[in-house]
């Protein structure tokens, strides 16, 4: 099967030949149909984050089950899936709790060893044996993951649109309904017009938003954020964030998201809330950046917390979110730039660095 296959950091992907090991215990064999490409990607592939190379990279995955291995109870061939960023264990504390994002055997160690929840790899090529990434590696015609990894939608949800509730576009909009459990009428400004933020601005529309605000440096960004329910917009590059949200509030936000992974705007969404107001922090930063806020700030009120994707439950919010899409209450197909073959993902990934689309999404 072909796969874009990442050497080195900073460098371009490699669509090459690679094999693909049958499921073990637990595993299912799904033939993607579309994959979204996530910042996140590129944030691994400049070595913002750790990950072991070889690495097939890609984690916002939706195919259809075509093998299952042996011990697989949720899922048979021909189920339609979109595969999640997160796997979790089931068994654990948080797990059992129902907070599955919290899980403490979580994708974040797979993701270190570049192994599948079982600890194997699957993919190779040749005799070398190629890293998983987020436990699933969406940048290939096949992948072979975890049963729990792989939620079962609708069969007439488009795959290439759904496939974007895998990590960012769920994780936008979980910040807001779970994370941040904004209520009819309250306020809230998403830093951020990416993938992420538009998805926190049509959660927060769905949530019954109040005053609506939606801060970026892109005018065509902030058009977007405006035709998916924003009230007001801040270019960052024309007015000062903070003060502009003062004045439209009378006073700081209820609730402001920061969907960039810049600790200095981190700082400007805190800044943008009043004294009991709660800033989300959703946008992926480099692991060595620290957040310049006064501690002072805490003591008077203000909440700072972050979301790993979203704190949503994948096999509770998946679907919902489908249905809801599938209703034309949640829109996410008007993210969508660009569509791609897996052959040009190299020019998807340069479109995405110059800010030139939203989301592109990989079509196989």
């Amino acid at each position: 099967m072909k796969a874009a296959v990442l050497y080195e950091l900073n460098s371009p992907l490699r669509v090459e030949e690679v094999s693909l090991d049958e499921p073990g215990d637990q595993e299912v064999l799904v033939k993607l149909v579309a994959t979204g490409l996530c910042y996140s990607d590129l944030h691994y592939i400049h070595g913002d984050a750790p990950v072991p190379m070889p690495v097939v990279l890609g984690h916002e995955g939706a195919g259809i089950v075509e093998k299952v291995g042996p011990g697989v109870t949720t899922l048979q061939p021909g189920d339609h899936v979109v595969l999640m960023v997160a796997w979790s264990c089931g068994k654990c504390h948080f797990c059992v709790e129902g907070r599955p994002d919290m899980c403490s055997s979580q994708w974040i160690v797979c993701n270190m060893m570049g192994t599948l929840p079982s600890g194997a790899k699957r993919l190779r090529k040749g005799n070398q044996e190629l890293n998983h990434f987020f436990c699933q590696s969406s940048f290939a015609e096949y992948a072979v993951v975890h049963e729990r990894t792989a939620i079962k939608v609708r069969e007439d949800a488009p795959l290439d649109v759904v496939c974007l509730l895998g990590c960012g576009t769920a994780t936008g909009i979980g910040c807001v309904l779970n994370r941040a459990k904004l209520r009819p009428g309250e306020s809230i400004v998403i830093y951020g017009c990416g993938g992420v933020g538009l998805s926190a601005v049509m959660g927060a529309k769905l949530a019954g938003a109040g005053k609506l605000i939606a801060v970026d440096m892109l005018d065509q960004k902030l058009e977007k954020a405006k035709e998916l329910g924003a009230d007001y917009v801040i270019n960052a590059s024309q007015e000062d964030p903070p003060q502009r949200v003062m004045e439209i509030t009378g006073g700081g936000a209820d609730y402001s998201v920061e969907c960039i992974g810049n600790v200095d705007v981190v700082a400007q969404a805190f800044a943008s809330i009043h004294n009991a107001g709660t800033c989300v922090v959703a946008g992926m930063a480099p692991i060595d950046k620290v957040i310049p806020i006064a501690a002072f700030e805490l003591l008077i009120g203000k909440t700072l917390t972050g979301t790993l994707q979203g704190n949503i439950r994948p096999a509770v919010d998946v679907p919902k979110y489908v249905d809801l899409f599938m209703a034309g209450k949640l829109p996410i197909d008007k993210l969508i730039t660009r569509n791609y073959s897996l052959d040009h993902i190299n020019e998807a990934v340069q479109a995405l660095e110059k800010g030139e689309v939203i989301r592109s999404v990989i079509r196989f």
